[in-house]
């Protein structure tokens, strides 16, 4: 009979200040703290379920794209320059770009990313850069919040950690004190989802049901042998008639007697979704920070960007951007001193072009002008 594990009586770590020191319930897991692996699952339904988040989430990557990187040592530019170009993601993709897209779409749905730096075989370059399915990462945090170890569970259930933690990039979406691990971009649409899909499941059997018509045939008159063999030459005529009518012939249904012939359902009313749906779809809609125009939905005739709405979206990117900086940081540093270069690096976004076609045609049409006003003077 075994008896209770004693509790370990040795000298208590040091604590911070302003944060709780407590992980999870079930201390007695060694540390480890699961990423949500139900979760994610879930957010990847509703993207998959809902078209408008995933092309919100599309467009946001898309948006977020455009970077250079500016060495100190000038005679390190081009070679940095190419390895960023044509560094291999694997899956056939190459460059850095390929790379953040993957990294940023895993951050925005699942609330956190997790990449690894390959090196090259003679350790003089990196080979390749790789996007980890976050879930199979878990986390063991140490005796304080800043030492934190990622972890990988195998498909038999063993957890294993990486020797070269230094080579992993784990990269949160926007942590918070009971969450430092980051929140998904979906975490507050999974209640909406499921009204929306509801009203679409329900729309679309009403639809099956009244949408392809089905007629009911009463033949009225006395019981008797006489009326059941009517009513079963009515059903063969009738069947016969519904049958030519499917391909393509026309065929008369004539009848004797009192037969009443009425359309299953067509005094039922369907329940008009266009408000509720609409409601629903600005509360996601929001929560992405997309204008809705931008994602097809024309709910104003007049609809069109701003310069308010572009800037909102354009602060909204560049908060993204934060959050990836650092890992092309990394990359880029860990590249110049395996170069023997100076490791400093600067990176550059390029800007956002949310103006549409007509205004930047008139723009350039204006600075066109005020140049042939120049040389004239």
């Amino acid at each position: 009979m075994g008896g209770r594990r004693k509790k370990s009586t040795g000298a208590p770590a040091a604590a911070a200040q302003l944060r709780d020191a407590g992980r999870h319930p079930f201390v007695q897991l060694d540390g480890y703290v699961p990423l949500g692996r139900g979760e994610t699952t879930l957010y990847r339904a509703i993207r998959e379920a809902v078209p408008v988040v995933d092309a919100a989430i599309c467009k946001l990557v898309r948006l977020c794209g455009g970077l250079t990187a500016a060495c100190r040592d000038g005679r390190a530019q081009d070679g940095l320059d190419r390895f960023l170009r044509t560094v291999s993601v694997g899956r056939g993709q190459r460059g850095i770009q390929a790379f953040l897209d993957q990294y940023l779409n895993s951050m925005l749905v699942c609330g956190r990313a997790v990449g690894e730096i390959v090196p090259a075989p003679d350790g003089r370059g990196i080979a390749a850069l790789l996007c980890a399915d976050v879930d199979r990462i878990e986390i063991r945090e140490g005796n304080s919040p800043l030492d934190f170890t990622l972890c990988v569970r195998d498909s038999d259930g063993t957890v294993r950690v990486p020797e070269r933690q230094e080579l992993l990039l784990f990269t949160p979406f926007q942590p918070e004190t009971c969450a430092p691990y980051g929140v998904s971009m979906l975490r507050s649409m999974p209640f909406m989802a499921e009204i929306l899909m509801k009203i679409f499941d329900a729309t679309g059997k009403n639809w099956e049901r009244m949408g392809n018509v089905r007629f009911a045939v009463v033949c009225k008159g006395e019981d008797g042998t006489n009326t059941q063999e009517r009513c079963g030459v009515v059903a063969r005529e009738w069947s016969a008639a519904m049958q030519a009518g499917r391909d393509g012939a026309v065929r008369d249904f004539i009848c004797a007697g009192d037969v009443d012939i009425r359309a299953i359902g067509a005094d039922n009313q369907i329940l008009d979704s266009e408000v509720p749906v609409r409601q629903i779809l600005e509360q996601l809609v929001a929560k992405t920070g997309i204008p809705p125009f931008l994602l097809g939905l024309s709910w104003s005739s007049t609809e069109r960007m701003s310069s308010q709405q572009a800037d909102i979206l354009t602060s909204e990117i560049a908060a993204i951007r934060r959050s990836l900086e650092p890992v092309v940081e990394r990359v880029c540093e860990l590249w110049l001193r395996l170069k023997g270069y100076d490791d400093r690096v600067d990176v550059d976004w390029l800007d956002v072009n949310l103006q549409d076609e007509e205004s930047e045609a008139r723009a350039a049409l204006y600075r066109a002008q005020a140049r042939a006003v120049e040389e004239e003077n």
